[in-house]
């Protein structure tokens, strides 16, 4: 009985930490990963930490007191949505809305917003890049992220890797995704995902996003 008080509080705790988020203009916005497809496989081969499993991220913008979302969406490309929208197009199979954390710059950084939102304005309206490889036409969610911070250099590019951790086995996922794009894996290029950035030490944890606060 003590132990199961003990739970309930715990949740209870941390429900009222999620709904205290305050947000604020940069913030970066990380959703976890789904369970299943190419979320999970982004999140199998890059992820750092066990408690840490992102597959997708944007950044905050409020404009006449509302919040959006700026994106590279993997179905309609680079867009700027409503928070709300933005929130109810990150479910699972099932509708479920996935966890959102968000990440913000520490104060040394903070002076490269402005330039960030008017870039990744800037770029609104691109395809998604599905190849993963580099380009100046379409961007991917955390290639996004990086170019909108480009000129302050907040974020790097490291090489990409596909396979399963501590093995030299590609991701079987990958290896039937890069099949159908009729494409090499591109093992090794240049490249971002939203865990390694989620790792910078830039970034500073801010709190849990409660998605019933911004949809109900």
């Amino acid at each position: 009985m003590k132990n199961t008080f003990l739970i309930l509080t715990l949740i209870l705790f941390q429900v009222s930490l999620a709904q205290t988020v305050n947000l604020k203009e940069g913030d970066i916005i990380f959703c976890e990963s789904y369970t299943e497809g190419l979320s999970e496989a982004i999140n199998k081969v890059t992820q750092h930490q066990e408690t840490k499993n992102y597959s997708h991220m944007g950044i905050l913008e409020k404009t006449d007191e509302t919040w959006y979302v700026l994106h590279a969406g993997f179905n309609n490309g680079s867009e700027k949505l409503s928070l709300k929208s933005f929130i109810l197009s990150q479910t699972d199979s099932l509708k479920k809305p996935r966890a959102l954390q968000v990440y913000r710059l520490k104060d040394e950084f903070q002076y490269s917003i402005p330039q960030a939102i008017k870039q990744a304005t800037a770029m609104l309206g691109k395809p998604y890049n599905h190849s993963y490889i580099l380009n100046d036409t379409s961007y991917y969610c955390s290639d996004f992220i990086y170019r909108s911070f480009n000129e302050a250099e907040i974020f790097e590019l490291n090489p990409m890797t596909f396979k399963n951790p501590g093995t030299n086995v590609y991701h079987q996922s990958w290896v039937e995704y890069y099949n159908a794009l009729n494409l090499p894996i591109p093992e090794g290029k240049l490249g971002c995902n939203p865990n390694g950035m989620a790792a910078s030490e830039k970034l500073e944890y801010v709190g849990a996003l409660q998605p019933t606060l911004y949809i109900e």
